[in-house]
């Protein structure tokens, strides 16, 4: 049984497959990166809004002892 001229083989169904993983896996890899640097200055930010947002509610609810000598 000899192909026909407009089937598809096996190897261009693998040989495109390949093709179609090797660029996915170069746009995670790229992609990856970028989202791990997102993802530090994000932690980042929050943690230094959490401080900031921390020592002002701390001043705020502080008392104010006077001590008088008489």
């Amino acid at each position: 049984m000899s192909p026909k001229k407009d089937s598809i083989s096996r190897d261009d169904l693998e040989a495109a497959l390949r093709g179609l993983v090797d660029d996915g896996h170069e746009t995670v890899v790229e992609t990856g990166a970028k989202a791990a640097g997102a993802a530090g200055a994000f932690a980042f930010l929050a943690l230094a809004l959490t401080y900031v947002v921390g020592r002002r509610r701390g001043r705020k609810a502080r008392s104010v002892v006077e001590v008088r000598r008489i």
